[in-house]
Order: C-alpha cells, then sequence, then structure tokens
C-alpha cells in the first residue's frame, strides 16, 4: 500500500471516517403543541399533530365549525435539506387554508455566515419576507449580484429579496420553506403537483361548433364501457364474487358506460352544457380552477342515496400523477346534451382552487363499485372502475417549464463563471506550457501578482468563491443524514472551482489551487510582498518542527471530519480555525476574535512564508492527499540537480525541493519559480557552467569525488 510520505502511516483512514458516517440518522422537529400555542394565541388554537403530515391543524374560536384556517409545520419534519455546512435549517412555518403563508421563522440553523458572521438578523429579515405570498406563485431569490433576473418577473412570479455573502444558504431556505409547505398543502390542501412545472392554461378564444358524437369520435370526451363480465371478473376471488346475478346471467349485457370532458375548453363547454350554461360555470370557477363534466349510462349511477348537491360524491375519484382530488359537484342543472345517449346520471366536477391541476395533461375517473355480503353487518367490497383522459392539445397553450431553482442560480452568475471560466482556461495554458512566462522573471512576476490579486478581488471578494474545510465537513454530515449534496448546486463558483481543482490533481498535483486559486492564499502571498518591501527577513521553522507541523494538517483534517459525523456541533466551532469566512467572505466584518485571529496568522504568514497553507489549513491537507493523483512529474529537472546543483532549492520559498534534485509535489505550490530557472541560460547553474566550459557540470562519484562530462 502506497504510505503518506509526509505522516508515515496509510492516507485510506480519513476516508474510512467519511464512510462511517453513513449510519448516522436524521433530525427531528424541536417543538411540541404548547410551543405552537404560546406562538398563535387566541383566538387561534392549536389541534394536536396529524397523523397523515406531520402538521398542527390551526382553528379559529371565531368559526369554530369552519374547520382549519391553517397549518403549522417545522420544516426538518418535512424537507430536511443539507444547507451549506452540512446540517438542515429547522424553520416554523404556518400556511392560511388558502395557501398564502402565515409566517416563518427561523427555529435552528447552523450555516456558518450567519452562527458568527453576519449574525441571523439578515436570515430573519428573508424570511420575513414570506408572509402574505401564496404556494400558487412562483417564488424566486434576487440575484445578489445584480438586478439581471428581476427583468423577468411576471405577474405569477415573486422574487425576494436575496442576502448578500449567503447566496447558496439562501437558496436552500427558499427550497426548504416550499417544498415543506407544499408537502402539507398536497395532504390537506388538496395540491396536486409539486409546482415543478407551470400548469397549461385554455385559450378561450378557440371554438369550433361540435355536437356531442363529433367530440365522441374524436376523443375530445372521454369514453369506456364496461360489460358485467369484465366487472364480475374485477370480483374474482374476493367475497364479492357472484353477488350479482343479473352479471351472471347477462355476462354480456353493459353494466356502465363512463364518459369525462374539460368544460373549460369553450369548443367542448358549450357544446355540453349550452352557451348559457358554460357562461354560468365560468362565472363560478376561480382563475385555474377547472372543471370536469362525468356521466354514466347503464347500471351504474355516479352518486348514491346519500349524496348531497354541492359536496365531494362518495363513489368518485378524480386524480392527478395518482394524487387524488377532492373534486366537489357544481351543484348547476344539467340538460342532456343534444346528440347524446340516454345517460343515468351526470355531474360537473370542480377541482379544489389550490389544486394546480395541470388541465393539459392527463387526469383519471375512477368510478367505485361497492357490493355488500351478509345481513345484519355486511361486509362491504369495493372495486374501480378507472378511466384515463387527456383533453386536446390544441385547446391550450403551454408555459414553458420553469427551470430548476439551482439552474436559475447558475444563470443569474453567468458573468462571474464566465469570467472565471476564462481565468482557468488561461491558467491551464500556461501550466500546461510554462516556459516562456516562466523564463522572464518580470514576466513572471506579472503574470502571477495579476493572476493572484484576480484571485483575491474577483474570485474571493467578489464571488465569493474561496473553497473551505466547511464543504468537505458539510458533505460529511449531509451525507451522514443520508442526504444527497444537491445544496452544492446553488454555489456555481464554488461547484467550478471544485470540479478543476479535482481535475487538476491528475496533471498537476495539489499546487495548482493552493498557488493560484485561493484567495486566502493570494492575501498572504500578498503580504510577503509587503514585508519584502519593509526589508523584514523571512524566518524559517527548524526542520524537525517543519516537518512535525505539517504533519499536524493532516491530524487536524481527520479531527475535523471524524467530528462532523459524530459531534457536527464541535465541529462547527472547529472550523473557525481556518480563517477564510472572516478574512474572505465576511470582509473582516465580524467581531474581534475572529479578527483578531485572521491578522495573527496573516502576520505569522509575513513573517513564515505561507505560515497558514504549509503548517496548519486543514484544506490544503485534504487538496494534498487529492494531489497524490498525480500521474505526470510535470517539473523538468537536470541529472545536475542536486547532484551538486543546489540553485533551485535554495531559491525556493516553499522547501519543495529536496537536496538530492527532487521536486517534493506535496509541498509544491506551482509558483513556476524553478521552471523559469529550469530554462533560463543565465540562471541556472548547469547552463551557466556548460556555456563557459563547454561541457556539463562534474558529477560526484560514490567515493565523493567528481567526473567531468
Amino acid at each position: 500500500m502506497k504510505q503518506c510520505s509526509m505522516l508515515g502511516w496509510p492516507a485510506w483512514p480519513l476516508w474510512i471516517c467519511i464512510l462511517l458516517t453513513l449510519s448516522l440518522g436524521a433530525q427531528a422537529g424541536d417543538l411540541e403543541q404548547a410551543d405552537i400555542a404560546r406562538r398563535f394565541p387566541p383566538p387561534l388554537r392549536v389541534a394536536a399533530k396529524l397523523t397523515e403530515v406531520p402538521a398542527w391543524p390551526l382553528n379559529s374560536e371565531l368559526t369554530p365549525a369552519g374547520g382549519p384556517v391553517g397549518y403549522v409545520f417545522e420544516s426538518i419534519d418535512l424537507a430536511p435539506i443539507p444547507g451549506f455546512e452540512g446540517t438542515p435549517f429547522n424553520l416554523l412555518i404556518a400556511i392560511d387554508a388558502q395557501g398564502n403563508f402565515m409566517s416563518v421563522e427561523v427555529l435552528r440553523q447552523h450555516e456558518p455566515v450567519f452562527l458568527s458572521g453576519l449574525g441571523i438578523g439578515p436570515l430573519n429579515e428573508f424570511v420575513a419576507q414570506y408572509a402574505g405570498k401564496n404556494l400558487k406563485q412562483r417564488i424566486t431569490i434576487a440575484n445578489v449580484y445584480g438586478e439581471r433576473n428581476r427583468a423577468n418577473t411576471d405577474s405569477g412570479k415573486v422574487v425576494l429579496d436575496g442576502v448578500t455573502k449567503a447566496t447558496a444558504s439562501i437558496h436552500v431556505v427558499n427550497q426548504t420553506v416550499l417544498a415543506s409547505a407544499l408537502a402539507v398543502a398536497r395532504v390537506r390542501l388538496g395540491l396536486a403537483t409539486p409546482g415543478e412545472h407551470i400548469p397549461a392554461e385554455v385559450r378561450a378564444d378557440t371554438f369550433e361548433k361540435k355536437d356531442f358524437a363529433t367530440l365522441l369520435k374524436a376523443g375530445e370526451i372521454g369514453y369506456r364501457q364496461w360489460r358485467n363480465a369484465e366487472v364480475e371478473a374485477l370480483f374474482s376471488g374476493s367475497e364479492g364474487s357472484g353477488l350479482d346475478p343479473l352479471a351472471l346471467r347477462e355476462p354480456d349485457a353493459r353494466f356502465v358506460d363512463l364518459y369525462v370532458a374539460y368544460l373549460n375548453a369553450p369548443t367542448i363547454g358549450r357544446a355540453l352544457l349550452g352557451d348559457a350554461g358554460y357562461q354560468k360555470l365560468m362565472e363560478r370557477l376561480s382563475p385555474g380552477q377547472s372543471a370536469y363534466w362525468v356521466a354514466t349510462a347503464g347500471r351504474l349511477l355516479l352518486y348514491d342515496e346519500d349524496f348531497v348537491r354541492g359536496s365531494v360524491p362518495a363513489r368518485l375519484t378524480l386524480s392527478q400523477d395518482q394524487v387524488p382530488l377532492a373534486a366537489r359537484d357544481a351543484d348547476l342543472e344539467l340538460a342532456s346534451p343534444a346528440g347524446a345517449p340516454a345517460l343515468a346520471s351526470a355531474l360537473i366536477l370542480k377541482t379544489p382552487e389550490l389544486s394546480g391541476v395541470d388541465p393539459g395533461r392527463p387526469i383519471s375517473i375512477g368510478l367505485d363499485i361497492v357490493r355488500e355480503k351478509g345481513q345484519v353487518y355486511p361486509t362491504r367490497i369495493r372495486q374501480t372502475l378507472t378511466l384515463d383522459y387527456r383533453a386536446p392539445g390544441r385547446y391550450f397553450t403551454y408555459p414553458p417549464t420553469p427551470l430548476p431553482a439551482w439552474l436559475v442560480a447558475w444563470g443569474a452568475r453567468w458573468p462571474e463563471l464566465a469570467a472565471i471560466g476564462l481565468a482557468l482556461v488561461l491558467l491551464s495554458v500556461v501550466l500546461a506550457r510554462p516556459r516562456w512566462i516562466s523564463i522572464a522573471p518580470r514576466r513572471l512576476a506579472i503574470f502571477r501578482r495579476g493572476f493572484l490579486a484576480f484571485t483575491l478581488l474577483f474570485i474571493g471578494w467578489h464571488a465569493q468563491g474561496q473553497l473551505s474545510i466547511v464543504q468537505l465537513t458539510g458533505a460529511v454530515k449531509t451525507l451522514s443524514a443520508g442526504q444527497n449534496l444537491g445544496s452544492f448546486l446553488y454555489d456555481p463558483v464554488s461547484l467550478l472551482l471544485i470540479a478543476f481543482t479535482l481535475l487538476s490533481f491528475f496533471v498537476w498535483g495539489r499546487g495548482t489551487f493552493c498557488g493560484w486559486l485561493c484567495p486566502f492564499g493570494a492575501l498572504q502571498e500578498f503580504l510577503a510582498l509587503l514585508a519584502q518591501r519593509l526589508h523584514l527577513k523571512v524566518k524559517h521553522l527548524p526542520p524537525g518542527l517543519e516537518v512535525a507541523m505539517e504533519r499536524g494538517r493532516y491530524l487536524l483534517l481527520g479531527v475535523l471530519l471524524l467530528a462532523a459525523a459524530f459531534a457536527p456541533q464541535v465541529a462547527e466551532s472547529l472550523v473557525e480555525v481556518e480563517p477564510f469566512k472572516t478574512s474572505i467572505t465576511l470582509g473582516f466584518e465580524r467581531s474581534w476574535p475572529f479578527v483578531a485571529w485572521a491578522a495573527f496568522l496573516l502576520l505569522l504568514s509575513a513573517l513564515y512564508y505561507k505560515f497558514f497553507c504549509r503548517f496548519i489549513c486543514p484544506l490544503g491537507a485534504a487538496i494534498t492527499l487529492g494531489g497524490r493523483l498525480r500521474r505526470w512529474d510535470w517539473l523538468p529537472r537536470r541529472k545536475e540537480c542536486g547532484q551538486p546543483c543546489q540553485t533551485c532549492r535554495s531559491r525556493c520559498e516553499y522547501d519543495a525541493i529536496a537536496r538530492d534534485g527532487h521536486i517534493i509535489y506535496d509541498r509544491c505550490f506551482q509558483c513556476l519559480d524553478c521552471v523559469g530557472i529550469y530554462h533560463d541560460a543565465q540562471r541556472c547553474a548547469p547552463l551557466i557552467f556548460h556555456a563557459r566550459k563547454g561541457r556539463d557540470f562534474p558529477l560526484p562519484r560514490a567515493d565523493g569525488t567528481h567526473k567531468a562530462h
């Protein structure tokens, strides 16, 4: 097994620590019924928690017989979506019976930017914006890097103000609020779809005069017939078998004909209801509400003797996407449509106002058949006849399906992504062909300092692209909770940098990110340049201490990953050893202990070159391990390097060149200084010697003497 040369032990135990986290369980809600009651005083009353969905109904003393006026629930019970740090938010959400948000309250959160950075205030201000918004609206987040997405605002879209420096976290909050509220609305308010697409809209201006037979032949009226034998086969093998004497005597006779049609389309609605009836129905429907004409001919009726007009027929079920809807009778007087056969029963069913039914997609009509066996306490045996129906597409306009929220976040940040993408292409070209840029010291210095300035100012402080150990510990927490890493999609800049860094492991090793793309590393390098201008002498640690501290990074990484898996709250404190949030994410706008720690580390880095990167950084330790996937030794070496030439080694500020001349890639930050020296006839000692003497450097013999070439 390949050993970690810096550690003296294999790297694999660290990854086993991550796999062990998969055995941990999910979190549960925080509140009891009494806690909810304190938040919703009279005239509201909090009922017992429901069994079919973890929510508390809110009743009103003003309408004691009117049923729940709203529902309260904790998001962690319904949508435990991991945040940036890996722990789900827990929000207390209240919606009313019409699907309006009454309130959203933050109960628990572990996002680093809100814990001790920006504070909880901006998050509370953000969630307060949900009050009064409706689940039927498309709720999105404004792009805090500009108002580009506000230009697309339409009447059905609500844009909430985001929080600067917390873009990814705020997108997760929005998904948590909507997913948990929709889960309750589907169960308690009859919501049909989870709001991933916009329902089709009926074309009110499309009309063609047709009769019943034409509509039926074209499939615009759905139809199916069941014969007695087919119905009897449904009960075969059950206690209901053989209980219908007529079906046994006349198996080929008709049992029932079932019809269904979409009435909102003028061509169908006016044909079945007449012009006056159609107009009356449209006046009774709310915007977005659908109506379906359902009728039977034959032995079976749509309703039983206990049916009350305006209620939900007990025998009928209307569903979409396998979600049943409490469709009510529209309570309209119906005449038999012209040209229709003799009908046994007919109703108009209205979908619930909040249902979100998409009339352009298929629905199912279920009609129950109930047989009874026994006299005193009869056993009831039920079977359902199902008719699938889809109204013709020409009667609808189909709005484009909204993009997923994570993809919207990517689109909103395309300028930043484009700029960083071009920078990564440029960096790849330079690293792949480094000779031209590195052979001239001034040219290399200008390019390197310019790129590091871009990394610090644009990637770090503007685009908030500082990769962090929190992303690793957050991934551990997320996987341990049985969740996926989808929350990473809401931070496109970081995801782009992560992807590039992973690819760079195989080509150049750890130095690509640590040497060029880490904003905090760039800040340290600029401070080192300032110290040089101030004539501060760079200090060096004793070799033994240096090696011990390098190994300490791996120990710290292991402790953080284990803490994330088994003691998440401890991990939240331990990750503060990393000053990235203080110095880059928050731009030093933080309480003094954190600012003092970041300043102390920067001061050390001015005196000891890249001190934090080389001796403390746990993310750097993880990246160093990843760098061992490197396939090529891409830094060129001569046979004279280290034997006896020590030029590159003496000038390497990272101590990444061993005394024998080979590159210690675990320490290399890819500054390209040694590449420039290697190709420069004015700086490379073997080239200078050859130019002066006409022969190669004398190489040492085994006995310590030299031989010339």
